[in-house]
């Protein structure tokens, strides 16, 4: 008597509880059925949003250099095939590709920028770059349009009044929203978002770019007091990203500004209390149970500091997580 094949639902089931997708390879290499599960849309939303992608290694800001990781990492054999098949010379971006330099690295993608080619001789090359996203497995990438004129104007114009900013322009994670949207086109996966924001002390401008649509919209241009933004403070500025949430801390010790990249709203937290003093590196970083850490330098006897798990922020955000 033949036994009855094993329903769908609990395959799948079986499925996204194997460890690493390299196990997820050889379970659909088993039978055409065992395939056709594997490779639908909807299981591999599932299996990514469970498995966080593998640690292949770094790619340091203003370097064109790949370190790979090494053994005992597991990710070692696929971080040294990544490391052999990608150019990350970048010579496939718009020439002159040395000219370009790495801003921030994401899922895959990399954020690059450099100064405006033909520059105006305004002295706001800082502020306006070329950008670009490219992916340098597949050697493909998008150069970005340039911020709308309306958005620069009101950038200059508060330049002009404070004649100091903090400006950094870094790749979104994908939120819940964008999973459902992905869910519902053929391009699930190759969608990105980038934010280029600057922020005065009386003032804040931010605008989201979107390759699903190819153009920059502005989503704030607002007042947040109590983040202290005098001019040596801007060299202290840290961004860090937890929980869907980016975490910008200042080196005064009174507030925390915080983006929420599901609304896309700006916020500001109070700093967690404790002792901290002012131009003090932290590190924020997700902890169980959707609560956040923040990681503070703690004194010790022979006078060298070391990162100690201070205070608990719970879950800082405009939705008061």
């Amino acid at each position: 008597m033949a036994l009855p094949a094993i329903p769908d639902e609990l395959l799948v089931d079986i499925f996204l509880r194997l460890p690493t997708p390299g196990d997820l390879i050889r379970a659909s290499a088993a039978c055409a059925s065992f395939r056709r599960l594997v490779a639908d849309r909807s299981f591999l939303r599932r299996f990514r949003k469970i498995h966080p992608p593998p640690l292949l290694g770094f790619l340091y800001p203003g370097q064109h250099r790949f370190h790979p990781a090494v053994r005992p990492h597991p990710s070692a054999p696929a971080a040294s095939a990544v490391a052999l098949a990608a150019d990350f010379s970048f010579a496939f971006l718009p020439a002159p590709a040395r000219n370009w330099s790495v801003r921030e690295v994401r899922d895959g993608r990399v954020l690059l920028d450099r100064s405006r080619l033909r520059d105006a001789g305004d002295g706001l090359e800082a502020l306006f770059k070329e950008m670009v996203v490219c992916d340098p497995l597949h050697r493909r990438c998008l150069l970005l349009p340039p911020i709308p004129d309306d958005l620069a104007a009101s950038v200059v114009d508060q330049l002009l009044i404070e004649g100091h900013c903090f400006a950094e322009t870094f790749l979104v994670p994908p939120s819940n929203g964008d999973e459902e949207a992905a869910a519902a086109t053929e391009e699930e996966g190759t969608s990105f978002r980038v934010i280029w924001m600057v922020l005065f002390e009386a003032k804040l401008v931010a605008a989201v770019f979107s390759s699903g649509t190819g153009k920059w919209r502005a989503f704030s241009s607002e007042l947040l007091p109590g983040f202290v933004l005098s001019t040596w403070m801007v060299l202290f500025v840290s961004r860090h990203y937890a929980h869907g949430c980016f975490y910008w801390v200042s080196g005064s010790t009174e507030k925390l500004l915080v983006l929420d990249i599901q609304r896309m709203e700006f916020s500001m937290a109070d700093h967690p209390p404790g002792a901290r003093h002012s131009g003090d590196d932290v590190a924020i970083v997700e902890a169980g149970q959707g609560m956040i850490r923040m990681f503070v330098p703690k004194s010790v006897s022979n006078s060298r500091a070391k990162l100690a798990p201070r205070r608990k922020l719970g879950r800082l955000s405009a939705r008061a997580l």
